[in-house]
């Protein structure tokens, strides 16, 4: 499956739902990035670094970044979804759609009520 990065305000569940779906996820907290004032590029500069994706809630700054420059290992960005299983079938089944991850941006939003 594919190798992910969570950065800190990304939803524990999730983590833990798309690991059960076979993907290898680092969160920030568990490579130390967490708590220190990290700011988003080195974020996804240490993500792809380490060849992951980064997912995030923070779309607004990372689909900026992606226009910037999208040489990266790949960006996740969703929309806020209290179902955090539900959110994480949406970017199981998104990253499966997806030929790769590296410099790409893929958004996964809620459906509509």
């Amino acid at each position: 499956m594919s190798l992910l990065f969570a950065d800190e305000d990304f939803p524990f569940p999730t983590v833990e739902r798309l690991r059960e779906l076979g993907h290898d996820v680092l969160t920030t907290h568990e490579s130390g990035l967490a708590n220190i004032g990290t700011d988003d590029p080195e974020i996804l500069t240490e993500a792809t670094r380490r060849e992951r994706a980064v997912m995030t809630m923070n779309r607004r700054d990372f689909i900026r970044l992606h226009e910037i420059d999208p040489n990266h290992g790949g960006i996740v960005v969703c929309s806020r979804d209290p179902d955090t299983d539900a959110l994480a079938d949406r970017i199981h089944v998104a990253i499966s759609e997806a030929s790769e991850l590296a410099g790409q941006l893929l958004r996964v939003n809620r459906p509509s009520l």
